[in-house]
């Protein structure tokens, strides 16, 4: 068995009477691809967001490589090695695809104010340094012809793929995925499919919250389903999408 990366404990998140997240634990080990599903406003978003400190928890906390996660610094879990896409795209539009994919690297920088001032050698190799990384990630998501153009202008498929290098450019440990294949068609959505495997090949344990049920069988290790934010079961695929209350929950008693 494959060590622990990070156990959610006791999870819960209330906005006002809303239970967003109730008494949610799991855990989610190294190497591998974790699946997190559920029917719309199950609380999927929301653990994310606990957990990558966007919402501080109302109960429970997570504990990521043997440590704490500070409940309300989402800088310190990027620094510590939980990098996540958004449900709802966000990159700086009027930013060309590298620029994009060099700010994921501002967390792994060390320039001072003094080097980014006076442009010292030193600073000087490290912005080299970032710019060929960020267009190595480039060519790992297969969009590098479009590195010089805006993010505002690349098709859908090619943003949800630059979101993911940006994501990679922070060097994750854990790497969180928000419903990646939105949008996408039979075509996109396979290329995804092989992108994550060649992720989760290159060391990076990931987490997948889809919609698409047939994607999230076919390519995690384990899978956990969240209605009413509350976890209905934790387990492999094949156990998973035949049990009655998962059944239920997609397609009604």
């Amino acid at each position: 068995m494959s060590e622990v990366l990070l156990e959610a404990r006791s999870v819960a998140k209330h906005f006002g009477g809303v239970k967003a997240l109730q008494d949610v634990s799991l855990s989610i080990r190294q190497g591998e691809v974790y699946g997190l599903i559920g029917p719309n406003g199950a609380g999927k978003t929301t653990f994310f967001n606990c957990m990558t400190g966007l919402y501080v928890p109302d109960g429970g906390g997570f504990t990521f490589a043997g440590a704490p996660l500070q409940a309300d610094a989402p800088q310190r879990a990027a620094e510590r090695g939980i990098a996540r896409t958004f449900q709802n795209i966000r990159l700086f539009g009027n930013m060309t695809a590298l620029e994009n994919v060099m700010v994921g690297r501002h967390v792994r920088t060390k320039a001072s104010v003094f080097g980014a001032i006076f442009r010292d050698p030193k600073t000087r190799a490290e912005e080299a340094a970032i710019r060929q990384r960020a267009l190595d990630l480039l060519h790992y998501v297969d969009i590098a012809d479009r590195a010089d153009d805006l993010a505002k202008n690349l098709s859908y498929g090619d943003q949800r793929r630059l979101e993911i290098a940006r994501a990679l450019a922070t060097e994750p440990k854990l790497l969180c995925l928000d419903e990646p294949a939105a949008g996408m068609n039979a075509t996109e959505t396979e290329e995804l499919r092989v992108l994550i495997e060649g992720i989760r090949k290159d060391g990076t344990t990931v987490l997948l919250i889809e919609h698409d049920v047939k994607l999230v069988m076919g390519l995690c290790d384990r899978v956990a389903v969240l209605e009413y934010g509350a976890l209905l079961i934790e387990d492999v695929p094949a156990i998973v999408q035949k049990d009655q209350r998962v059944i239920e929950a997609y397609l009604g008693a």
